[in-house]
């Protein structure tokens, strides 16, 4: 097995998942050199929310910086549309039922940060409740281990 990888549920799936400000668990980059979030939104056709990346100093965190990051949306079962940069403002999700977004984050965009830690953080727009959840997948490992170490420490 030579691609190994780590999954990471930061964002259980539920009925309003995007209420509010909804940030996930910080996870360590310590081991990792790429994660890719993949942001379902499934029932509510109404809602949006911005997305934005943050790179954190720690698990609480104590500091925060916002970071571009790449992206992608689902525009239909599993095609997606271009690659797109976002800016540290992140994007706001288009206002219809079962999307998916993909967040591509490189551990180069936390550099200049000097943090190891990075998030999500979904900021509600126009309020609609919207079904979903948040999937971290780290890939390009540091280390070979058959049983990666926790990245939600």
């Amino acid at each position: 097995m030579d691609d190994l990888y780590h999954v990471a549920n930061v964002l259980p799936p539920a009925s309003n998942a995007f209420a509010g400000v909804v940030p996930t668990p910080p996870v360590s980059m310590r081991g990792w050199q790429h994660v890719s979030f993949l942001v379902q939104c499934g029932a509510g056709a109404v809602g949006t929310a911005q997305i934005t990346v943050e790179a954190c100093d720690n698990t609480t965190p104590s500091n925060t910086k916002p970071i571009e990051f790449f992206y992608q949306e689902c525009v239909a079962g599993d095609t997606f549309g271009p690659i797109i940069k976002a800016p540290v403002t992140g994007f706001t999700t288009a206002a219809a039922a079962n999307k998916v977004y993909k967040v591509e984050v490189d551990d180069g965009f936390l550099a200049g940060s000097g943090y190891g830690y990075v998030r999500i953080k979904s900021t509600e727009v126009v309020v609609g409740a919207i079904s979903g959840g948040i999937i971290a997948v780290l890939t390009d490992g540091r280390f070979e281990s058959e049983v990666p170490d926790t990245v939600l420490v």
